[in-house]
């Protein structure tokens, strides 16, 4: 498979439809066998496959061998190895169980010969029962902050590689993410609250299947939840180049419905880096204040300089 070349500085950002119809493009596997699927991958902004990419991508295929009346609630996984962009990525789903009100499904994704990823997850028939919530914290409504198009530019001055901004841009294009406070980046070498918030929602609408929110609030619960780590210790990210990282886990619960083209609000925090690796944990909630994921990711980050 070939990959298009990032745009190069001075370029306009890629059309935010044609990049969700892409990503949408991405997330319809091939089904190639029985449980077996197989699926393309995109440019990314550092030279391996996405992790939320990936989970997306397995999610889709474990919910393809469940009943549409269950909606995934939970997923645990790991990045077990580094993607490579260039080539198909075959996921294999084993269907662990089928219960009156619960299914489980094991899903690996293999590239090379060799397995990337291994998710669990886990679907449920709906039912009522006990409701309570913790309140959705305070954050500032989503119009009246920059959209990333707008921001980045300022941050630039801070990325050792003039192209950072547009690659970042190309590579998030399909989302429209707005950052409640500066990113790592914008305020490298200041100590910050290891806090970070950000607004997201698709850049258009979507079509009513649930498990298709579902797995794009996964691919985008990917991209910033270790900003948190990184504002603990006043480090820029892999823009800057003090930081080099990689997801190690993932695990989210989805609490409530929610729609993924509608604004969402993810609150991180970090309570603790050690060992050479960072934990995030978060909250996604709804614009009307609804608590619909919960999402922890370890992730491994070394201090470079």
């Amino acid at each position: 498979m070939s990959i298009a070349p990032s745009s190069g500085p001075g370029e306009p950002p890629p059309d935010p439809g044609a990049a969700l119809d892409d990503l949408l493009g991405l997330l319809d596997l091939e089904p190639i066998e029985r449980d077996i699927f197989r699926g393309q991958s995109r440019p990314t902004i550092v030279p391996r496959v996405f992790g939320g990419q990936v989970a997306a991508q397995a999610l889709v295929a474990a919910g393809r061998t469940v009943p549409a009346e269950r909606g995934a609630h939970s997923l645990h996984a790991y990045f077990l190895r580094m993607g490579d962009p260039g080539a198909p990525i075959v996921y294999t789903v084993d269907r662990i169980r089928d219960g009156m009100s619960f299914t489980t499904r094991r899903v690996v994704a293999v590239q090379h010969g060799r397995p990337i990823f291994h998710l669990s997850a886990s679907f449920q028939r709906y039912e009522e029962g006990l409701d309570h919530q913790a309140p959705m914290p305070p954050a500032p409504d989503p119009d009246t902050l920059p959209t990333a198009a707008e921001a980045l530019p300022s941050y630039a001055r801070h990325f050792t590689d003039p192209a950072a901004a547009e690659r970042l841009l190309e590579a998030r294009a399909a989302v429209d993410l707005r950052y409640a406070n500066p990113p790592p980046y914008a305020t490298v070498g200041e100590v910050r609250e290891p806090r970070s918030q950000v607004w997201f929602r698709t850049a258009g609408k979507l079509d009513d299947d649930p498990l298709l929110h579902v797995c794009l609030a996964t691919y985008v619960s990917d991209m910033t939840l270790l900003d948190s780590v990184l504002l603990a210790h006043g480090r820029g990210g892999w823009a800057v180049g003090d930081v080099m990282g990689a997801s190690l886990d993932h695990a989210m619960w989805f609490h409530r419905p929610f729609r993924a083209d509608e604004w969402l609000l993810y609150d991180q925090e970090s309570p603790s880096a050690a060992g050479g690796r960072g934990l995030g944990q978060a909250r996604i909630w709804t614009r009307d204040g609804r608590l619909a994921i919960s999402v922890i990711q370890e992730g491994v980050i070394r201090a470079l300089g």
